[in-house]
């Protein structure tokens, strides 16, 4: 899915200017990738499907971590938790599900926002002792 909505948002991104696609962050042996955008760019029933509230004012986060020490880099289970905060340091607890989609594993999560808002989020990611670490971004999120 993680890959299944990249690709979908690939020919949107290209025209829209406001947004960031998927990022990436390499740590040790593993590759986190991750994302964050308005919802209304999923279609309506990759929402419904996925149980993600469309709207001008929910963003969705999307995280992968990667094992680049493996053949093929496959995905692997993470422990994942997350805040974010506004400029007035308004603080959402993100509230992240596990999805499993064939070989794939992503973790998504919702967040309000309000039109030119920029949200800092601070994601702690681990993996058995083998990844432990602090995902750090920016987005700003704009109402259509």
């Amino acid at each position: 899915m993680f890959r299944a909505i990249l690709s979908a948002l690939i020919l949107t991104l290209a025209f829209v200017g406001n947004v960031s696609a998927e990022q990436k962050q390499k740590v040790g042996n593993f590759d986190i990738h991750y994302m964050a955008l308005s919802s209304t760019f999923l279609t309506p029933s990759i929402a419904k499907s996925y149980g993600i509230k469309r709207s001008s004012y929910t963003g969705i986060i999307n995280v992968a971590v990667l094992d680049t020490s493996q053949e093929g880099n496959p995905p692997v289970a993470v422990e994942i938790s997350g805040i974010a905060n506004n400029l007035l340091d308004a603080r959402i607890n993100l509230q992240f599900r596990e999805v499993r989609e064939g070989e794939a594993i992503y973790y998504i999560a919702e967040v309000p926002y309000r039109d030119d808002q920029e949200i800092n989020f601070k994601i702690a990611i681990k993996h058995q002792k083998k990844l432990n670490t602090l995902l750090k971004f920016k987005q700003k999120f704009y109402v259509e």
